[in-house]
């Protein structure tokens, strides 16, 4: 029997493999990347205001200091652009080498920098600036490594009548890391809060903020490396994936004795049918390139179709969930920062944020985990783009009636189910079905493009509308940034890029009950290469 057969027959055994514990110890050891990407999102986010207060108070100012626009720029882009670099070179890398040998790293970096973002040292504010923004983008480079490498790995793993729930599971580890940033932070800073009490910024300038505060965001930061170090011992313990092994290594020998160890399937007939070359497959033709027509012919929509969908769905995404601390605030959820200390803001927007999180975000990733194998990835992506674009004009239309006093309430929902419609949807299926529809040589590769592309837009959504929603009038915009267009007409522009996002799904294909050689057409003729 020629050796692509029989690599063949050793992945319809991986395909065919019934559900095991392993699977769910594979979900949990591949997620806890995304756990703590989430939480240093979600904590980030929460601490620039505490550093604000720590580093660029002004003696005399009427309000408390806040992070310069470059500065807040820095420390949030820096592990942006970190992450996108990650997710291109650990996603070729993993195509290259092998997702084992490389998975161990990016896990090893987060921990290391999760540790060290904590401990940026430094005698004045610009110094502690720079070494955060340093660690911040290494800690972003592990992280970037781990969307490819995960995601391809327990698509790989899994089999196909539960593979969508699999890889949604190890995406909605995001959940559990924003759940325990909300908790760490409510927690470091309530205990703080009784040792060290303060009062408001208005009453004493000086004493709202003691000198302890300090110690609380780095206390925060440091602890996302928990759970990720945790987790190290049985990630290199993983062996390398089936399909990796057969397809790219060529060794499905090999493949069929890791699988049978770790998933208890038994493949000994097909491992004695592992005699003949792959030479030896006749209809096989030559290897094409991810630079080829041939790729071009097979991919090239899909590839245009998964990257533009993520990039036009991080926009929206991360544009709301960055700043959600000053739309809290400028609906009145959060009162003025003058009228609190250092650790009651803090602590307010933890406990807002936190709330949001558990009503809005994370039922939403396990909806997609319950329902993605049932409805598909097709037709949670269309719905979850319309929903977000609907709820996203009915925060826009009425943005009067919902800033009004009383109606905030309102607001907050609303505003909550533009979240839910992002995670059980868009936010969730542009992470999945990259993973599924390309060649194994190029699989790694292509999610980490597709990535990448989710990243820029990422940044674009931050940083774009950091200043695009900031007032049209300029006295009422916050301290250094200049006019906007509003809250109101951003989230127009926000409605707009996920009705595009609506539009470019139609590039996508449905991978949803097809094995990964069914949709990468790889029992075809020709086989990819990098």
């Amino acid at each position: 029997m020629a050796g692509g057969q029989s690599n063949m027959h050793v992945l319809s055994a991986l395909d065919g493999a019934k559900t095991q514990w392993y699977h769910f110890t594979a979900i949990i050891v591949a997620g806890m990347g995304f756990f703590t990407d989430a939480y240093d999102l979600f904590c980030i986010s929460l601490v620039t205001k505490l550093i604000g207060r720590v580093y660029y108070t002004v003696d005399g100012s009427p309000n408390p200091g806040t992070l310069p626009p470059d500065v807040s720029a820095a420390v949030n882009g820096v592990a942006f652009v970190g992450t996108l670099s990650g997710q291109l070179f650990f996603g070729w890398l993993g195509d290259r080498v092998g997702r084992k040998s490389v998975y161990g790293v990016t896990l090893l970096l987060m921990i290391i920098c999760s540790v060290a973002s904590g401990l940026s040292f430094g005698h004045s504010p610009a110094g502690v600036m720079a070494t955060l923004c340093f660690f911040r983008f290494w800690l972003g480079f592990g992280i970037g490594g781990d969307y490819p490498l995960s995601a391809t790995i327990m698509s790989e793993y899994a089999n196909k009548r539960t593979r969508g729930a699999f890889i949604a599971a190890v995406f909605a580890m995001q959940g559990f890391g924003i759940l325990a940033g909300g908790a760490v932070a409510i927690g470091i800073t309530a205990i703080f809060r009784s040792r060290f009490p303060a009062p408001p910024y208005a009453v004493d300038p000086a004493a709202s903020t003691p000198a302890q505060a300090d110690l609380v965001w780095r206390i925060i930061l440091m602890f996302g490396a928990v759970p990720a170090a945790l987790t190290f011992y049985w990630r290199m313990k993983m062996p390398e994936t089936a399909r990796y092994t057969a397809l790219v290594a060529k060794n499905a020998e090999r493949a069929a004795a890791d699988m049978s160890r770790v998933l208890q399937v038994e493949i000994a007939k097909e491992q004695a049918e592992v005699a003949a070359p792959a030479s030896g497959c006749p209809k096989c033709s030559r290897p094409f390139g991810l630079f080829s027509w041939e790729f071009a012919r097979r991919h090239g929509a899909h590839l245009v179709g998964t990257a533009s969908t993520w990039l036009l769905l991080d926009i929206a995404y991360y544009s709301q969930n960055l700043f959600q601390k000053d739309i809290f605030s400028a609906i009145g959820w959060i009162p003025a920062a003058r009228t609190m200390s250092a650790l009651d803001e803090l602590f307010h927007i933890a406990r807002a944020q936190t709330l949001i999180a558990l009503c809005g975000t994370v039922p939403g990733y396990w909806f997609t985990v319950a329902f993605i194998d049932v409805l598909g990835r097709f037709k949670i992506q269309l719905a979850g783009f319309l929903m977000m674009a609907a709820f996203m004009l009915g925060l826009a239309i009425p943005y009067e009636h919902w800033t009004a006093p009383g109606n905030q309430t309102g607001f907050v929902v609303m505003y909550a189910f533009t979240f839910f419609f992002a995670n059980f949807g868009p936010n969730a299926t542009t992470f999945i079905v990259p993973a599924e529809i390309y060649p194994a040589r190029l699989r790694a590769t292509c999610h980490g493009i597709s990535a990448a592309a989710g990243k820029v837009g990422a940044i674009i959504g931050s940083f774009g509308f950091l200043y695009l929603a900031q007032s049209p009038d300029p006295a009422k915009t916050a301290h250094g940034y200049p006019a906007g267009i509003g809250v109101r007409k951003s989230l127009f522009v926000l409605a707009g890029c996920s009705l595009a996002g609506f539009m470019l799904t139609f590039l996508v294909p449905e991978p949803k009950g097809k094995s990964l050689e069914e949709m990468s057409r790889e029992n075809e003729t020709g086989a990819a290469e990098p």
